[in-house]
């Protein structure tokens, strides 16, 4: 990866010039899609779809081919004796979220993607140029390739800024991963009219309007390796001129002299090693307080989510008309996640947060990861109190949107992202498994697979200049 790419991408985070379309524009093509695309999404039942169906002997929920993704019961039982059953989504295959990003007029671009998802709660929304599962891409299910699949199939042939493999929704998926990759591209390349360039800082600034920009976008852009810039003095004092905050500067692009990586990884690692927990892929039907249905799979108590099955048609997919499951969140959890400046940077309070999905047990989360309704083993603790308490009164918000979940596995699903700046001191005595981290070090994090969560990338990726 070339040095001078980096550069470009960091100026496309804070230039407003030299974009090649105005904001208004992007807006207008989103809302033109919009109106003219027709999607119908319907709740049916398991027993009326021709191609889904529940399997008495595996007790999975699957389809006819065995592709895309099952549904499976769960059960963990950790030393405290607390016990979560719940149904979880099998999707072992990797599929591409991948961005092509080329400099135009001097400023770089992202090829972004108009795209519908089943469980979409507004239609269209701004994707990765490609966003695709395997089954998508090897064409298991009859219909056509994606548009720009052969320049991620052919990706050493151009530069590879990111290329890893991230996990997912770790309270619904099990072990579930993608591959996010992107990719500079310097030949031309044909437009579709499903697509669009953008800058960084267009794409940041249409992050503000609620459920636009999807988590496949948020996730790929989060894994940016700002860590690995190295820039010539002239080169820093034009990005400083970028940022209204310096301390944000100072956390992304200079590395701090303490070292806080053994900290972070002893408490995960000895999670890892330590933490007795029994976890077990259990049949449907043997999901104990969970009751299985022909029109959904719902919990006899309050849950974060059930399952629902749906009847979908729309333009612009592979494949035009289709069922299957989704899982429908029960109201709109929250992810916060509070910075704060020590000592001229800022820094982050993360958490580690074991997840029972989790492709390794745990990764460090955001300061706040809360459902609407608390999983069983859900504690709150007195940062979460402390973060609430300023919520409820507005003080040092940042960032506070409703952006949604992958649409296309989950249902309306979306959720309330904070970015809040605090004063460090104000903050009550973190508890075991809280840790300050600047930029620079998640940044470094984020380029292993799976030690940042979902939840903190996105959360990450909000962050404007």
């Amino acid at each position: 990866m070339e040095q001078n790419t980096l550069y470009s991408i960091a100026k496309s985070w804070g230039q407003t010039e030299g974009a090649l379309h105005h904001i208004e524009e992007i807006l207008d093509w989103v809302d033109t899609r919009n109106q003219t695309v027709v999607v119908e999404i319907q709740k049916s039942t398991l027993s009326a779809s021709p191609f889904w169906f529940y399997d008495e002997q595996q007790g999975t929920i699957h389809n006819k081919n065995n592709s895309f993704f099952s549904i499976t019961g769960f059960e963990k039982k950790s030393k405290s004796g607390a016990v979560v059953r719940q149904p979880v989504i099998l999707q072992q295959e990797i599929g591409f979220l991948g961005i092509i990003c080329q400099e135009i007029n001097g400023v770089m671009h992202f090829l972004m993607q108009a795209k519908i998802e089943p469980g979409n709660i507004n239609k269209i929304q701004i994707s990765p140029t490609i966003q695709a599962t395997k089954s998508n891409f090897t064409q298991k299910h009859g219909g056509s390739r994606p548009p720009y699949l052969e320049y991620f199939e052919q990706a050493s042939q151009y530069e590879v800024v990111v290329d890893q493999i991230q996990s997912e929704q770790s309270s619904r998926f099990y072990k579930k991963r993608n591959r996010n990759i992107l990719i500079r591209v310097e030949e031309e390349i044909p437009i579709l009219p499903s697509h669009k360039w953008m800058t960084l800082k267009q794409i940041k600034q249409l992050m503000r309007i609620d459920n636009l920009v999807n988590m496949d976008t948020r996730t790929v852009l989060s894994c940016i390796p700002y860590c690995k810039l190295r820039f010539t003095q002239e080169q820093k004092e034009e990005l400083k001129q970028l940022f209204s905050d310096i301390s944000l500067y100072r956390s992304v692009f200079e590395q701090s002299s303490r070292n806080s990586l053994p900290e972070l990884y002893q408490y995960i690692n000895d999670y890892k090693m330590f933490e007795d927990e029994i976890e077990t892929l259990i049949p449907l039907h043997q999901l104990e307080g969970w009751v299985m249905e022909d029109d959904k799979i719902a919990c006899q108590n309050p849950y974060p989510y059930q399952v629902i099955f749906c009847d979908i048609a729309m333009e612009g997919r592979e494949v035009k008309q289709w069922t299957q499951p989704l899982f429908e969140a029960m109201g709109i959890a929250t992810f916060g996640l509070i910075c704060g400046e020590k000592d001229g940077v800022l820094n982050f309070l993360v958490r580690a947060t074991p997840e029972l999905g989790c492709f390794d047990g745990m990764e460090l989360g955001p300061t706040v990861q809360q459902e609407a309704i608390p999983l069983p083993d859900h504690h709150e603790t007195l940062v979460d109190h402390f973060f609430f308490e300023r919520l409820s009164k507005g003080k040092g918000i940042l960032f506070d949107h409703l952006l949604s979940e992958e649409g296309g596995r989950f249902y309306h699903e979306q959720n309330r992202n904070v970015l809040m700046k605090v004063k460090p001191n104000e903050v009550p005595q973190l508890p075991n498994g809280y840790f300050w981290v600047d930029y620079y070090t998640l940044n470094e994090l984020v380029q292993v697979n799976n030690t940042l969560n979902i939840q903190l990338r996105n959360l990450l990726s909000l962050l404007e200049v």
